[in-house]
């Protein structure tokens, strides 16, 4: 009689993790990463952090850039567009100053062509970094300000500049269309918007 094969128990990658919706980082969370990354003059991490900020891209969308995603010839772009992978939906994106010099010296220092992945993986069977690889950079970015790793991860950036400009301004819509949303009912459970501004309204309410 045959041996049955013995079957291998696979473990939840979220198995003893804080399950669900990341945090966005603050202003002040902001700049505390983008200085560390200065200052201990981490190339590709800063065009990396800033690209993630600025574009609001899937962390599946963002390793996978390319040069020529972002440039014209040696200039980079004040506005790039691709095509999103989960949603096959273009998006557009902003690319702000400080964004453009962190990208363009990343091209310089590493002399990428214009056809090259701008994040390159250190391992040959790979040409760019992983959305795993990408998980464990975010994770190091925010233990090093002293954030807990368990309320933040990748879409903690996608959600960032987002939830800035909607406490400033309420636009929905114009949130729908930055992050690539098909459905504005993606865009009202992304932010969770509903929770916040019914809160907000409670807390006006001095009873």
């Amino acid at each position: 009689m045959d041996a049955q094969p013995t079957s291998r128990k696979h473990t939840p990658w979220n198995k003893g993790k804080l399950v669900g919706q990341k945090l966005p980082l603050k202003l002040q969370e902001i700049w505390s990463i983008r200085i560390r990354l200065q200052l201990s003059n981490n190339i590709r991490d800063l065009a990396l952090f800033n690209l993630a900020i600025d574009s609001k891209l899937r962390g599946c969308d963002l390793v996978k850039l390319k040069v020529s995603d972002i440039s014209h010839g040696p200039s980079i772009l004040k506005r790039a567009m691709i095509m999103q992978q989960k949603t096959q939906q273009p998006v557009q994106f902003e690319i702000t100053d400080q964004t453009r010099i962190a990208a363009s010296n990343l091209i310089t220092h590493q002399n990428l062509k214009y056809d090259d992945y701008l994040f390159q993986s250190r391992f040959h069977d790979s040409p760019h970094i992983s959305t795993r690889q990408y998980a464990r950079i975010v994770e190091q970015w925010v233990t090093n300000i002293g954030l807990d790793p368990a309320n933040y991860g990748t879409h903690s950036l996608r959600r960032t500049k987002v939830s800035l400009i909607y406490k400033q301004t309420h636009n929905l819509r114009a949130i729908q269309l930055l992050l690539g949303h098909t459905k504005l009912e993606s865009t009202v459970r992304y932010l969770g918007i509903e929770v916040d501004d019914a809160l907000e309204i409670s807390e006006r309410m001095d009873i």
